[in-house]
């Protein structure tokens, strides 16, 4: 997701590597609500704020409309990391925060009022974000092997992603963006230049693994590349003289400029920034390093929590997560201790996937079962359709288990679950079920497609998000398939836990390396030690937080709040609590911060 407000941080997001309080169910069926037809002063210029804001967003960043299904400036790349688009930026959030403040809160209804705090709350950040001091930490290192436009680009141009290829215009905005492409990349390396000044750089071990990156997309040459897809499934209705102009002018794309830019970044990396690159895999080893880190964990976290008291949290999780994984082993009757369970969990042939195509029914089964199951716990099903893919190939090996990326609002393009088949022995079979909840049905599609598709929410709130809430969500919804008969088997039940443990390791370990000067080694056994994932599933979990600090501390402090404030209106509605209530609160305005979550809860507490 690239909403306006993530988009704001998008040179640090990059670099440092996406209400009605007194009812019991909200339709989510985008028709008129008391928010949308409140004619007062105050909800007039509230709205043209979000409407002038969410409009500026999408000229400067042109991607962010090709996800939103928007054609509008998709003859155009974007700019990202240049100088003047910072400038922009910074002018843009002063100019909101400004005009914000100008309106009178109290005269608000009580969707507005949520409304109003999470942009304020958001404007807030972008404008920490952007100070010079930390855009000077963030805009030299805008790529990693997880994130960038290096990367990302491809599969957005492959023609299965949010570029559009159904006319002639399609494709010839699709010429234009390559050109945008290649610029962005040759800035890229002149930021990255400058970092090398400052002394503010990546670590070596993520620029090994760019290099490595770098050689499978220069090695896909023309007709393996993701840009070449769309020509391999032209739609039959371009007439036969596009179609030939079309074809060559693609060849000569990818050969004469995608291919060199791509090049050029290599050789940049390998020559230059590699013998620059710090040996320290913590930001607090960079200079200005510990400040950053400071600010990245209260913009995943939306907390002022401090990395100590993260880390402590942490500890306490892994140890009652670690009880409940013991109790799994007995109730199988395995004879050895948590550890010998761990090593034949991640050994044991039998938990192995025969094949993609086998891990890939097996997903269509789980899906199939949670469908038939969440009428019972949620009134606010999604319209848009879920397709299950696999990875693609150039990016298997440095990505996660799976991912989700959403769908469009009219349906147009589906989410997708993407689920990896690299080393396909590590995707272990009970790790599926908690995975799918987590990723697709009731987390991710769920929470990010309901939001989309309800218009009455201004468009920061549909399409914009922060890691608390939509990870925490996410995280949540692992721990509600308990609820949706999931986990019947007592193997896909430490499944589940073992995911949750990993969410509480990432506690423990991401202020480790980042606050505390652990290395890359005491994490990585920090986690074989106290979970049952796999080398490889370990290995590339560390190496993501490495290149992306702070990030995933939202997880488990984002499903921790929702579910305290769970526990918190079951114990004041008693026998009137109705979880299907409860999750239409926690859904129906978009991704809030947990204080304003934790209002809004509040006052739907009071108002019953």
């Amino acid at each position: 997701m690239l909403s306006k407000k993530l988009l704001q941080s998008l040179a640090i997001a990059l670099a440092a590597l996406t209400i009605t309080a007194c009812v019991d169910d909200i339709a989510n069926t985008g028709t008129a609500t008391a928010a949308e037809t409140d004619t007062s002063p105050s909800a007039q210029a509230l709205r043209k704020l979000f409407a002038d804001s969410d409009e500026a967003s999408l000229k400067v960043s042109p991607i962010s409309a090709l996800f939103r299904g928007d054609g509008r400036y998709a003859d155009q790349f974007g700019d990202y990391i240049s100088d003047d688009f910072i400038a922009q930026l910074r002018a843009d959030a002063e100019s909101e925060w400004k005009r914000l403040h100008e309106i009178d809160r109290a005269s608000l209804n009580a969707q507005d009022q949520v409304a109003y705090d999470v942009f304020e709350y958001q404007t807030r950040q972008s404008l920490d974000g952007l100070t010079p001091e930390m855009v000077a930490l963030t805009i030299v290192r805008p790529i990693n092997h997880m994130g960038g436009l290096h990367v990302q680009y491809p599969d957005i141009s492959s023609g299965k992603s949010a570029a559009r290829f159904q006319s002639v215009a399609d494709y010839d905005n699709g010429l234009k963006r390559i050109d945008g492409f290649t610029v962005y990349i040759d800035r890229v390396i002149e930021r990255m230049r400058q970092g090398i000044k400052s002394r503010v750089v990546e670590t070596k071990l993520t620029t090994r693994i760019m290099v490595t990156q770098l050689d499978d997309l220069v090695g896909q040459g023309v007709e393996k590349s993701p840009f070449w897809q769309p020509i391999v499934n032209m739609p039959k209705e371009i007439g036969e003289p596009d179609r030939t102009r079309l074809t060559a002018a693609y060849r000569t794309a990818i050969a004469d400029k995608i291919v060199p830019a791509y090049k050029r970044l290599q050789t940049f990396l390998k020559r230059e920034y590699l013998p620059a690159a710090r040996s320290a895999v913590g930001l607090s080893a960079m200079p200005g390093g510990a400040k950053l880190y400071r600010l990245l964990v209260e913009q995943s976290t939306t907390t002022k929590m401090t990395a100590d008291e993260i880390h402590k949290i942490g500890l306490a999780e892994v140890a009652r997560i670690k009880g409940e994984m013991d109790q799994v082993r007995k109730t199988v009757g395995f004879k050895g201790n948590l550890h010998a369970f761990f090593e034949h969990l991640r050994t044991a042939k039998e938990f192995e996937p025969k094949s993609r195509e086998d891990l890939q029914a097996r997903y269509a089964e789980i899906e199939k079962r949670i469908a038939a199951a969440v009428p019972r716990d949620f009134s606010l099903i999604p319209k848009t359709p879920l397709e299950l893919r696999p990875v693609p190939d150039y990016l298997e090996q440095s990505q996660a288990a799976g991912y989700y990326n959403q769908g469009t609002p009219d349906g147009a393009r589906p989410g997708v679950f993407f689920f990896n088949t690299y080393d396909l022995p590590s995707r272990k079979t009970w790790g599926m079920e908690t995975l799918f909840l987590h990723e697709a049905i009731p987390g991710h599609h769920f929470q990010i497609s309901l939001a989309q598709e309800n218009t009455s929410l201004p468009n920061f709130l549909r399409f914009g998000g922060n890691t608390a809430y939509v990870e925490g969500w996410a995280l949540y919804a692992e721990w509600v398939g308990r609820e949706l008969g999931m986990y019947q088997d007592p193997y896909q039940m430490f499944g589940h836990l073992n995911d949750e443990q990993l969410r509480a390791l990432r506690l423990v370990v991401d202020t480790g390396l980042h606050a505390k000067g652990w290395s890359r080694d005491k994490a990585i056994k920090f986690m074989l030690d106290n979970s049952a994932l796999s080398v490889t599933e370990t290995t590339q979990e560390v190496d993501r937080y490495i290149v992306n600090p702070g990030q995933a501390l939202g997880y488990k402090v984002g499903q921790l709040t929702i579910k305290r404030l769970r526990a918190e209106a079951e114990q004041s509605l008693g026998t009137r609590f109705n979880v299907k209530n409860f999750h239409a609160q926690v859904l129906d305005t978009g991704a809030l911060p947990m204080d304003v979550l934790d209002a809004k809860i509040k006052h739907w507490l009071t108002s019953r």
